[in-house]
């Protein structure tokens, strides 16, 4: 490899530096490495990335993870707006499981983000900028928790290249997007705006795929929780409804009769006595 093409970078404390790079029309950035990792996001315009020798096209919301000693250049077809996170390897051995840092530091990648994703990775970049202006400590503490979470997104994203469908992938990022957020407030109309389409679309596809509607589906893994909750704890049961996600007593009732046939505090007493308490709403 060329030392002649190795660019040097300076990180404060944290070991994380984000930073906005602008390329006019026609701007080449020449083709260099260096010894930290980049994740590239694009804001606007539109260009190409060479990645170690292989061309991408490089636009709004694509992603680019640039690794180590990967030699790299950027021409800009249009004005370019690009978010830069360079973060640096001594940072990612002391934050970062073995197992993480080994998938990402085997070559670079081209990310184009889907609508979720997107909407996922956004709020974690703005939360990193506001964190790295405001320089205290506990912005220091959590620049390094914000970064896992964007490389754990675009991971999730790269292990969907397996699916097909479209409405396959669509369908298992609502079922994960549904058992991370559970306990939030979900309606048909925030979720199918986090995927950017119609609520009656969005509940064929996934009841096609999981015989049940993102709504049901929700309230069987609230109920679940519960029940886990109820079983292994001592919590009074209006601690266990707003943990789960229920904004009144007489909703949470409701739906766990539903489900499971008995209330709350009879599956609790029963269940003390009973061998198997192992079902799980299905």
């Amino acid at each position: 490899m060329d030392k002649n093409l190795y660019r040097r970078f300076d990180f404060p404390e944290t070991g994380i530096n984000l930073y906005e790079s602008k390329h006019l029309r026609g701007k080449f950035v020449a083709e260099h490495y260096h010894d930290h990792f980049q994740i590239l996001y694009a804001l606007e315009g539109e260009g190409e990335i060479t990645l170690d020798g292989k061309a991408y096209n490089f636009s709004k919301d694509k992603v680019v993870l640039i690794t180590p000693n990967c030699v790299h250049s950027i021409i800009a077809t249009t004005k370019m707006t690009v978010l830069v996170l360079a973060f640096s390897v001594p940072l990612l051995n002391i934050t970062l499981q073995n197992e993480l840092l080994s998938l990402i530091q085997k070559s670079a990648r081209h990310f184009e983000l889907d609508l979720y994703t997107a909407s996922e990775i956004r709020p974690l970049i703005r939360k990193m900028l506001y964190e790295q202006k405001n320089g205290d400590l506990f912005g220091k503490l959590s620049m390094p928790v914000y970064l896992i979470e964007i490389i754990i997104h675009l991971l999730r994203q790269q292990n969907f290249s397996f699916v097909q469908d479209a409405n396959d992938i669509r369908s298992i990022q609502m079922k994960e997007y549904i058992e991370r957020h559970y306990f939030n407030n979900i309606t048909a109309e925030s979720l199918s705006a986090v995927f950017g389409i119609s609520t009656r679309y969005m509940n064929d596809i996934f009841k096609r795929k999981f015989n049940d509607t993102p709504l049901q589906y929700l309230q069987k893994v609230r109920i679940n929780h519960a029940k886990e909750l109820l079983l292994q704890s001592d919590q009074d049961i209006v601690s266990i409804c707003f943990e789960v996600g229920y904004e009144t007593l007489s909703t949470f009732y409701r739906t766990f009769r539903n489900l499971v046939g008995i209330s709350p505090n009879k599956f609790r007493l029963s269940s003390q006595s009973a061998s198997d308490v192992s079902d799980t709403v299905s």
